[in-house]
């Protein structure tokens, strides 16, 4: 229980410093850093690697090779703690790819819009509906 709350709070001090804001971005799936190592640059060193290469490192080897692998959450699991963080704080650009990194963790339709409409009650109407207009386009895009 103490590993749970530790890693619920790495990932929260990680969305209120704003440090998993690229790591939405930077990548599509949530690979092990040696599953990317070995192929192509991954979506970080793509996106920031000419100007941020401290920060690829951290995102792909510390965010996705180590916090994103730790055996106390399912990587579903973990997507659904990102985007209810990401729907509380409001960040539109990051909650965007985490729903599609979500659907690709065996979250549901149906699950996403749930925790949208329950987050509504505790974070606020407005950032839940922006919240919904983003679901709608990803899964559309589906």
């Amino acid at each position: 229980m103490k590993k749970t709350a530790r890693t619920l709070l790495v990932v929260a001090s990680l969305i209120l410093t704003g440090g998993i804001s690229t790591m939405a971005n930077a990548q599509s799936q949530t690979p092990a850093a040696s599953d990317t190592a070995a192929k192509q640059p991954s979506r970080a060193q793509q996106l920031y690697g000419d100007i941020a290469p401290k920060m690829v490192e951290l995102t792909d080897n510390v965010l996705y090779g180590d916090i994103w692998e730790r055996p106390g959450l399912s990587k579903r699991d973990r997507s659904l703690v990102t985007i209810t963080a990401l729907i509380a704080l409001n960040r539109p650009d990051q909650l965007r790819s985490h729903i599609n990194i979500g659907l690709q963790n065996g979250l549901t339709q149906d699950e996403i819009v749930e925790t949208i409409t329950h987050m509504a009650f505790y974070s606020g109407w407005p950032s839940a509906v922006s919240s919904l207009a983003i679901a709608k386009e990803v899964f559309q895009k589906k």
